[in-house]
C-alpha cells in the first residue's frame, strides 16, 4: 500500500512565524512559546463537536466490553501510551480497557526506532495480536496525518467494521480520509519549524484527556467529582480516599481508613458501609 504524503499542505510543518530564535533572550523565547501555546486550547475547542461524536460512539461499545486502542509513532505514540497508562491508577480500570500502541514497540518509548512508522502492515498486525473485535475503537494519532503505521491500521480496521477516529493537526489528511471521525485540531506552524512535540503534542494530550476522562465518567468510574475507583498505590492516595469516605459518610478518619483498606476502593467501601446499614 502506497501512502501519498505530499498531496496536501501540512500546516503543522509550515515555517515558523518566528525567526532568529538563537538570538532571542530566555524571556523572549518563553513568552513566544507561551503565546503560541495559548492558541492550542482554542483549536481544541473548535474540534469539540468531532470529539463529542467519537465519545458518544465509544461509550456504548465499552459498556459491551469494547476497548480503545490509541496508535501513533514518535511523540504521538508516546502520548497515547501515556494516556492509556494513567487509566488504571486514576479510574481503577484494568490496563486492558485502553491500550496504547506505538510504532517500534516498547523500545520506541525512549528511543527512535528507524523506519518503524513506515510499515503499513505492522499496526494492523498488532491489533490482531490483541484480538480486536467490532466492539473496539481504534484512534490514530499523528500531527502530520501521514504516518503509514497508523493509516494502514485505520484502513483495515474500518474495512472490518471497527469504529475509527484520529487526531491530527492538518485538514483533509490521508489519515483523516481513512477513519470514521477525524478530529482536526489546527494549531498552525510550530514555534520551532516542524517540531510537532510542541503545540501539536500539547493539543493531542488535551484531546486524549478529554476522550478518556469523559468515557470513564460515563462508565461510572467517577462519583460527583471524585476518583472513587482510583488505585491505592501510595499513602497520598490512601489519605485522599479516606477523606472522601469521611466526607461522604460522616465517619471519623480512622474508621474511614479501615473501611477503605478493607474494601480496596472508595466506591466499594461506601457501598459496603451503606449496605450494612440497611
Amino acid at each position: 500500500m502506497i501512502i501519498e504524503k505530499d498531496m496536501f499542505i501540512k500546516i503543522s510543518e509550515q515555517p515558523s512565524i518566528y525567526d532568529h530564535l538563537e538570538k532571542k533572550s530566555t524571556r523572549e523565547l518563553l513568552e513566544d512559546i507561551n503565546g503560541e501555546d495559548q492558541k492550542v486550547a482554542l483549536a481544541v475547542q473548535k474540534a469539540i463537536p468531532q470529539i463529542e461524536k467519537l465519545v458518544d460512539l465509544i461509550v456504548p461499545r465499552m459498556k459491551q466490553g469494547g476497548r480503545i486502542f490509541y496508535m501513533g509513532a514518535g511523540t504521538s505514540g508516546r502520548l497515547g501510551v501515556l494516556d492509556a497508562s494513567e487509566i488504571p491508577p486514576t479510574f481503577g480500570m484494568p490496563p486492558t480497557y485502553i491500550i496504547g500502541l506505538i510504532a517500534g514497540g516498547e523500545r520506541a518509548l525512549r528511543n527512535p526506532v528507524e523506519n518503524a512508522e513506515d510499515n503499513t502492515q505492522r499496526g494492523w498486525e498488532e491489533l490482531l495480536e490483541h484480538h480486536i473485535t467490532d466492539k473496539d475503537t481504534v484512534i490514530g494519532i499523528a500531527a502530520s496525518g501521514t504516518t503509514p503505521y497508523v493509516i494502514g491500521a485505520l484502513k483495515e480496521a474500518r474495512k472490518q467494521g471497527i469504529l475509527t477516529g484520529c487526531i491530527t493537526s492538518n485538514p483533509d489528511s490521508p489519515m483523516a480520509n481513512e477513519c470514521d471521525i477525524p478530529i482536526e485540531m489546527i494549531v498552525g506552524p510550530e514555534y520551532v519549524t516542524g517540531s510537532s512535540r510542541m503545540k501539536s503534542g500539547t493539543g493531542q494530550k488535551m484531546i486524549l484527556n478529554m476522550i478518556s476522562t469523559s468515557v470513564m465518567i460515563q462508565m461510572g468510574r467517577v462519583k460527583g467529582n471524585k476518583m472513587v475507583n482510583m488505585q491505592l498505590s501510595n499513602q497520598k492516595l490512601v489519605d485522599r480516599g479516606t477523606r472522601m469516605i469521611v466526607e461522604e459518610l460522616n465517619l471519623d478518619y480512622e474508621h474511614a481508613k479501615t473501611l477503605l483498606l478493607m474494601h480496596g476502593s472508595v466506591k466499594n467501601a461506601i457501598d459496603a458501609y451503606k449496605n450494612e446499614k440497611q
